[in-house]
């Protein structure tokens, strides 16, 4: 039994090495799967694309380096491109050397004196030409201002080059059709809610994942399609590296399946309980609620509560930093609306959640406090780590009873989670109006650059080994019980196809350029020559190739062909077109079918016979 454990391990060790060649776990066939087809097969995608410049030029990454490829063919457009760059590499500039990038960026692009200033000036919205001042850069006007000049004439160039024919040749292949197939599957992870969670690998770029399995006849059984779906789109609208990715919704035979990005670190339950002393130093527990933050910045800014927040829903990449999974109990919140349910887990609900009264963000506020107070105290600020408290107990302390603080708390964190687990929701730190601004601001952050720590430019307290794997032995995953009595009907293909759309654009997107599919396919010819797959005039698309038994029965008609059997079928069927006795337009009878030589099998001879002398 512990072989076999020791076995899934390597297996999955070696796959996340990249399986030590040179395709870095890409498939031999790489290339064929990730064929361009040809630009005349890209026409419905033309046509029904929306022509947004914010979409393909901003946001889609792809599209955004296509874009900035086109923009280097005009050296106007490419001074547009590099002040952009310059104005995001200011907004990560450590404070200390703000103010002197600052400066420098606005002598090379902002100073009417230089050459380049030229391009950069834009109309304002009275019409007259202006350059911009530090202010307006620090506030991002002067770059939207730049985007919205690239958004009409340059783009229209675009949307009628090359460059954007590739990336139309892209999109075909990020809808291809999604199966099993495009994995490989290894070792179980851990336990969803409907099924169970394992290991992925895409065969055509190699890159990792985590695949969430839900059952359909589980999904049937508890009702649960609302909550499934729920969760896939809400993971598919959210675009965060602080929240796990959705990039593949497939379904098989008997499960729904979610590829997610893949956590190699573990989750922070594991890390709080089982790596030494319960409980983390100061430091790193401020580190991982900063990244938490933006999370939930990130879900609010959709509109989305989290509503589960806790330590075992908090994973770490390979690099250490963390992750918000698992959205099964998040909801999108209306606009100038509140929310009324009693969900999420015993001691990290809010008071407002346990009274049943309504809400919007406030209790991932409440939670964010619960978790940061256990990180650093080693336990829950409202239970005790395996003692059992009735669920009605511990309710009543969330309500009533205040948290006492450790020496291990400095003042600073006591004030942070003191305020996040205000039982009073309006008075709550992130509850008054700023939202996250609030929780950002207060002292306990003081020493963090937000603006690189969103950027993932800081380093983690805690990087995980990549050599271990931090989840349960294969054995030690609980299995799931078989599903009796429930059978699937058609009617539920129906929300089957709801679920099973296939790649998600952006994380497809990230896919191709983090393993370096987009830097060896993105080929044009030599000097701007275009190449055969994007010429009109040229190659049309290949025929696919043929499988084995298509390849056996073309090659049974040629032979019949060729032999000299086919003059004979040849002239008979001549014969059936032409003589009157075949024929049945004045209603007689056809010949039967069997007399009649069809070229497609020959009449058996006598035995003996030589067919080449007749």
């Amino acid at each position: 039994m512990e072989l076999e454990n020791i076995v899934a391990n390597t297996v999955l060790l070696k796959a996340r090495e990249g399986g030590g060649g040179n395709r870095k776990g890409k498939s031999k066939k790489w290339r064929q799967m990730l064929q361009f087809p040809h630009i005349s097969q890209c026409e419905d995608l033309r046509h029904t694309l929306e022509r947004d410049y914010h979409s393909l030029c901003e946001k889609q990454p792809i599209g955004r380096l296509l874009f900035r490829q086109f923009c280097e063919t005009r050296v106007e457009l490419m001074r547009c491109v590099k002040f952009l760059d310059a104005v995001a590499e200011y907004d990560v500039t450590p404070d200390e050397k703000r103010k002197e990038y600052g400066q420098c960026l606005i002598e090379t692009y902002l100073n009417p004196k230089v050459r380049s200033f030229s391009v950069c000036k834009t109309k304002e919205p009275n019409g007259s030409l202006q350059g911009a001042s530090p202010a307006l850069i620090d506030s991002a006007s002067f770059p939207r201002l730049i985007h919205d000049y690239l958004s009409m004439a340059p783009f229209a160039d675009y949307l009628d080059s090359i460059f954007f024919n590739r990336f139309l040749q892209w999109k075909y292949l990020e809808r291809q059709h999604v199966t099993k197939n495009t994995f490989r599957q290894y070792r179980v992870l851990g336990k969803g809610g409907f099924g169970e969670v394992c290991a992925c690998q895409v065969r055509a770029t190699g890159k990792m994942y985590a695949c969430k399995k839900l059952e359909k006849k589980r999904i049937k059984k508890r009702k649960g399609e609302a909550m499934a779906l729920n969760e896939k789109q809400i993971l598919e609208k959210v675009n965060s590296r602080f929240v796990v990715s959705l990039a593949y919704a497939y379904e098989t035979k008997d499960a729904l399946c979610l590829v997610l990005t893949l956590m190699n670190g573990g989750d922070l339950k594991f890390h709080i309980y089982h790596m030494g002393e319960a409980g983390f130093e100061e430091p790193r527990a401020v580190f991982y609620a900063a990244e938490i933050c933006c999370g939930l910045e990130d879900l609010h800014n959709e509109r989305i509560v989290y509503r589960d927040l806790k330590p075992e829903n908090i994973l770490l990449d390979d690099h250490g930093h963390i992750r918000i999974s698992d959205l099964g109990l998040a909801v999108y919140v209306p606009e100038g609306q509140t929310i009324k349910g009693r969900v999420g887990t015993v001691g990290y609900m809010a008071p407002e959640v346990v009274k049943n009264e309504r809400y919007t963000f406030s209790p991932d506020w409440w939670a964010l406090g619960c978790l940061l107070y256990e990180m650093i105290e080693g336990q829950s600020p409202f239970q005790q780590r395996k003692k059992k408290i009735k669920r009605e107990e511990v309710e009543r302390l969330v309500k009533e009873v205040q948290e006492e603080y450790s020496e291990k708390f400095s003042p600073a964190s006591r004030s942070l989670c003191s305020m996040l687990l205000c039982k009073d929701p309006l008075e709550r730190l992130g509850c008054r109006g700023a939202g996250t601004q609030e929780v950002k601001e207060h002292p306990l952050f003081k020493h963090l650059n937000f603006k690189r720590l969103e950027a993932g430019m800081l380093d983690p307290p805690f990087k995980p080994d990549p050599q271990a794997i931090y989840c349960k032995d294969v054995l030690d995953i609980e299995q799931f019980s078989t599903v009796k009595g429930v059978e699937l009907e058609p009617m539920d293909h129906d929300f089957y196809h709801k679920f099973a759309t296939g790649s998600v654009p952006i994380p497809w997107q990230n896919e191709m350029i983090d393993m370096e599919c987009f830097k060896e396919l993105n080929v044009f010819g030599p000097d701007g020559a275009v190449p055969p797959d994007l010429d009109w005039k040229g190659q049309q698309p290949t025929v696919p190739k043929k499988g084995l038994l298509q390849r056996l029965f073309s090659r049974q008609v040629t032979c019949v062909e060729n032999c000299p059997w086919s003059s004979v079928v040849q002239s008979t069927n001549q014969l059936h077109n032409s003589h009157s006795i075949f024929s049945h337009s004045r209603g007689e009878q056809p010949l039967p079918s069997r007399l009649l030589c069809s070229g497609k099998r020959l009449p058996k001879l006598p035995c003996g016979h030589d067919r080449t002398r007749g």
